[in-house]
């Protein structure tokens, strides 16, 4: 069995593992079972929301459109002086 191969049937196993614990929750306590989905959902947008909020304040600012005419309009003059 390849290393990918083990990695997938233990991926396979945990997540049958937590299919199982998930149901035995919700037979024997539905609100502590609903609490632990409800947490992950909000945490998991939560760090999407994050990510994207880094992103973009670390992100530099794309040059202003006049900046990129300029160029533009010294690309087209050396151009036409060829």
């Amino acid at each position: 069995m390849s290393k990918d191969q083990l990695l997938g049937m233990f991926i396979l196993l945990v997540a049958i593992g937590v299919i199982g614990v998930y149901g035995w929750l919700i037979y024997y306590n539905t609100t502590l079972a609903l609490s632990i989905v409800a947490t992950i959902a909000v945490v998991g947008v939560m760090g999407i929301v994050a990510w994207i909020g880094w992103t973009m304040a670390t992100t530099p600012a794309p040059a202003p459109i006049e900046a990129l005419e300029d160029d533009l309009e010294k690309k087209n003059t050396d151009e036409k002086k060829e």
